[in-house]
């Protein structure tokens, strides 16, 4: 296979991409695993996106005829994601989880120390806000791929 022939993350996208996280999700698995697990009508439509794969080298086929996700392939297609076990969840939520726990401190400060509430609760709700948009969409993204 040449590297012309290649394709890059960006082609890597739709079904095909939801067949790279079933595999990523569930290790080896075989052509009609990947068929029920996903609910395509035929096997030839698996075959065709796991084929997708394999061209583009996200994937490799073993001697037994089982589909698995290659090695540092996860880094390019699923940029802004962390693999974490089984889930695989944006990277955006650990920053939303942070910043939540640190308005809720600040918002029970505020009931002793009343001085810097305004500038406080402005600035800790925009943070809030923009982290938990991009957390929700990035993930919205990534449930569309089931």
């Amino acid at each position: 296979m040449s590297t012309g022939n290649k394709k890059g993350p960006a082609d890597i996208r739709g079904n095909t991409l939801r067949v790279y996280v079933y595999l990523l999700r569930s290790g080896t698995s075989e052509l009609r695993e990947v068929q029920r697990a996903l609910g395509f009508s035929t096997p030839s439509l698996a075959s065709y996106h796991l084929g997708r794969l394999v061209e583009a080298g996200y994937a490799t086929q073993d001697e037994h005829g089982r589909y698995l996700v290659v090695q540092g392939a996860t880094n390019v297609l699923l940029d802004g994601y962390t693999k974490l076990g089984g889930l695989v969840v944006p990277q955006l939520l650990f920053l939303a989880i942070l910043f939540s726990v640190v308005v809720g401190f600040f918002a029970y400060m505020s009931l002793i120390y009343t001085a810097y509430v305004p500038l406080l609760v402005a600035a800790s709700a925009g943070m809030v806000l923009a982290f938990w948009y991009e957390t929700v969409r990035v993930w919205r993204r990534l449930a569309s791929w089931k």
